[in-house]
């Protein structure tokens, strides 16, 4: 960027162009009709910037983020604005009641020494060729095509460019004028269309906004000045063009010199051309009005006439467009750097199957790592923010929700209704024999009781940890398998197929599980006698309490308040055997419980490991190679998304290095001039 500010800046190079003398025509005389009624403040060399900032516009260069500096024309309707645009281009535009113009209507004006002038129209890929006498017809018809021949409006735009002898050279975007009520065969919404157009096209800091506002209105009532205050407060970029001056010529100095509203690039006002009025007549009306009417002569002639306001476009135009290119070529660079980072970043086009196969085996390579690094070594590297892929904390937190909901469940409380239900299994298990002998029916009657209660809680968490281990799946294959889309949806219908066949393994093994400890009271943990015989040293205590008819006692081992005052109707011999049973049971329930979480965590894990290390991939694999699918040729189509991106990228990169040269070259050729 060093040798654009080597001599000078380019802006003090465009605005020299447009400033220094010998580079403009002088005005000639009014009784000179061979001149045209305004001339160009710009010479050759400014054309060609001009052009580079349309070739930006028709690349669209502002759907990558980049904006286009422009001279953005709105007003109130009937405020003039249209008749503004036909005195700057000497040409006439579409007249009549309501909203004339209906689409954005980009103007580029060039000053051309030829005896005809030239106009074309540009829209939609089209060029329609035509003159002064039917612009307003071809405007119209395109118009109709467009927005549709009702009232309404659309923001697809239409380019006018009009070479003619003596008109600035400049570049104008004019929008709807504002209207609150819509007309008869107007949306009931117009103004919140309009708005809405408006404010696309003022809001960036890129456009001078040229605000019309008729001398018969209060300026502060304005919608235009509102909404151009809306994105720029200050008046930085409004310049405000006041017409019909010779219609309300009272206090209009003052409303342009007081500036309440904040137009920070000042006032020019005009007197637009009337009826049939030529446009040479109408410059020479517009200029005895302001030098000799008795109140507008007041206004500062600076400030007064349609070729002033040509030269203040011009001079803003240059300024807008020196502020905006070495900005605009930083951003074109920063976003061309991001999408080919983006289009380096998506899969190459796999082209063989041989690619395929080596794509296949990477990514299923990939997807086995990281889940023997969730899964089974309990790193979370991959994945620091997701708490849920800290995969081994996670299945650790859900087996103690699991213990914990299998020792406060009812069938764990030892406690309630104590000694009862043991009471009532002794009573029916009567049998002719020796008293003090324990009956095994009564213990294997309770344990199953105990066990089917809880026989759905182990299935319920294997559904859980399953229900877990499968979305942790299929996020890995879906994160390593994203580019392919074919073998994102072979793997993870693999994943899903797998997991389910699992999950029923595990629900077999459970339930064998629970059936064993249903039917077989067996342990050889040497925890079982201590902690019976730790409780029967209770019991004499216990019957003793009852038979003193207390109605509550603290037993060490099984806790406090525990009421017994239901027991007083049974004699001591009973209680002793129901306590006892009661003992015995409560030392063996904690080893079945024990048994039950660690033989579920075990078979969980081993499960874990077989599902990584050995099953996945030949499930993959099975799946992939398998003639339903396709065979390894159709991981060469591409999905419908990633073929989209890659094009969308493809697209955006041309249009940024086409950008990137346009304003490059125009940059080159300021710094020569």
């Amino acid at each position: 960027m060093g040798k654009y500010s080597a001599d000078c800046s380019i802006n003090e190079k465009l605005t020299s162009l447009s400033l220094d003398p010998d580079h403009h025509q002088p005005q000639t005389s009014s009784g000179d009709n061979n001149e045209p009624p305004i001339v160009s403040f710009y010479n050759e060399k400014i054309r060609p910037i001009l052009d580079a900032v349309e070739n930006l516009r028709r690349l669209n260069i502002t759907k990558e983020g980049i904006q286009i500096p422009s001279i953005v024309v709105v007003g109130d309707q009937s405020s003039g604005k249209s008749s503004v645009m036909e005195s700057l281009a000497g040409i006439s535009l579409p007249r009549g009641q309501g909203i004339c113009t209906r689409v954005p209507l980009i103007m580029r004006l060039q000053h051309h020494a030829v005896a005809e002038p030239e106009l074309l129209l540009e829209y939609m890929d089209k060029v329609v060729s035509t003159d002064e006498e039917h612009v307003a017809d071809a405007i119209n018809a395109a118009t109709e095509e467009l927005a549709g021949k009702s009232k309404g409006i659309s923001n697809t735009p239409l380019t006018l460019i009009v070479k003619k002898n003596g008109v600035p050279d400049l570049t104008m975007v004019d929008l709807p004028g504002i209207t609150r009520v819509p007309i008869h065969g107007q949306p009931e919404d117009i103004y919140d269309q309009i708005k809405e157009m408006i404010m696309e096209y003022i809001k960036p800091d890129e456009t001078i906004i040229l605000n019309v506002l008729s001398a018969t209105q209060d300026f502060t009532t304005c919608e235009s000045i509102r909404m151009s205050q809306s994105v720029d407060r200050t008046g930085l970029r409004t310049l405000a063009v006041v017409t019909k001056a010779d219609k309300s010529p009272e206090g209009l100095h003052e409303k342009v010199t007081a500036d309440d509203v904040n137009i920070g690039l000042g006032y020019v006002c005009v007197r637009n051309r009337i009826n049939d009025e030529s446009y040479e007549d109408a410059r020479k009306e517009e200029a005895g009005l302001f030098q000799n009417h008795p109140l507008l002569s007041k206004i500062d002639k600076s400030m007064v006439g349609i070729p002033v306001l040509a030269r203040r476009l011009a001079e803003l135009q240059a300024m807008i467009i020196s502020k905006t290119l070495p900005e605009m070529l930083r951003k074109i660079n920063e976003k061309l750097n991001c999408q080919l980072s983006e289009l380096e970043s998506l899969p190459k086009n796999l082209n063989s199957a041989a690619d395929a196969m080596a794509a296949f085996m990477h990514i299923t390579g990939l997807v086995k790592e990281s889940l023997r690094k969730i899964l089974i070594r309990g790193e979370f590297d991959e994945y620091p923010e997701e708490k849920d892929m800290h995969c081994t904390a996670r299945l650790v937190d859900k087996f103690n929700d699991y213990s914990k909901d299998l020792h406060e469940c009812p069938e764990s409380n030892h406690k309630e209704n104590f000694l009862r239900d043991e009471i009532t299994l002794l009573e029916e298990s009567k049998w002719i024999g020796l008293p003090n002998f324990m009956p095994r029916t009564a213990f294997l009657a309770l344990l199953q009781n105990k066990v089917r209660g809880i026989s759905s809680r182990p299935i319920q968490f294997i559904d859980n940890v399953w229900d877990y281990l499968e979305k942790v799946v299929i996020q890995v294959i879906n994160c390593h398998s994203e580019h392919y889309y074919q073998l994102q949806r072979c793997t993870s219908r693999s994943g899903e197929n797998l997991i389910a066949r699992m999950r029923e393994q595990s629900k077999k093994h459970v339930k064998e599980a629970i059936e064993m400890e249903k039917w077989t009271d067996y342990t050889c943990n040497p925890e079982y006698m201590t902690e019976y015989n730790s409780l029967m040293a209770n019991q004499s205590s216990v019957v003793e309490y009852v038979r003193c008819g207390h109605g509550a006692m603290n037993i060490n081992g099984l806790g406090e308040s525990i009421q017994i005052g239901h027991l007083r109707e049974y004699n001591a011999q009973a209680l002793n055997q129901a306590y006892d049973m009661k003992v015995r049971m409560i030392s063996y329930w904690r080893i079945v419980l024990r048994r039950l979480i660690d033989a579920t965590a075990l078979h969980l894990q081993f499960s874990i490991n077989i599902l990584v290390n050995r099953e996945l991939e030949k499930e993959i694999t099975s799946c992939f190679l398998s003639p339903s699918f396709g065979g390894i040729e159709s991981l060469l189509e591409e999905s419908p998304s990633m073929a989209g991106k890659r094009a969308m990228l493809r697209r955006s990169v041309e249009v940024l290095r086409e950008s990137k040269e346009v304003v490059s070259n125009i940059m080159d050729r300021i710094s020569t001039y």
